[in-house]
């Protein structure tokens, strides 16, 4: 059952910059936009960044991490926070949530800045208007 409060972003997220988000976790997966944007950013070309800076997974460019199991771009901060990609950017507003609400529970296990005390059905509205927001 839904509550009558309409929860904001703000009140169900609140980033501590603890660079949790940036570990392994499957890795980030960088779009064309994404890649043109943080190329230009760092000074290098496309074809250079994808062959330096990525890996490639099903089929799909993702950022390679270091071996302390962090995104190669964060050194305490994100060094590309500018322009990073629109995976990171989107966090923890996911898809992965409207598909399982569980998610949402799961995620706030490994990112202290996502609150667990939130009902269900108020995370999925939330999560499901950013979602619309950003489509």
């Amino acid at each position: 059952m839904r509550s009558k409060h309409i929860f904001k972003p703000e009140d169900i997220f609140k980033c501590t910059t603890c660079g949790d988000c940036c570990k392994g976790y499957g890795g980030t997966f960088v779009t064309k936009e994404d890649i043109y944007a943080i190329s230009e950013y760092i000074k290098t070309d496309p074809d250079s960044f994808v062959s330096k800076y990525c890996t490639i997974s099903c089929q799909k460019p993702v950022l390679k991490q270091g071996v302390n199991k962090y995104c190669i771009f964060w050194d305490k901060v994100c060094t590309i926070h500018p322009v990073k990609p629109r995976m990171c950017r989107q966090w923890p507003f996911i898809k992965n949530i409207i598909a399982d609400v569980d998610n949402w529970y799961v995620m706030g296990g490994i990112c202290p800045g996502i609150h667990t005390d939130i009902p269900p059905a108020d995370v999925l509205e939330c999560v499901a208007r950013e979602l619309s927001k950003k489509s």
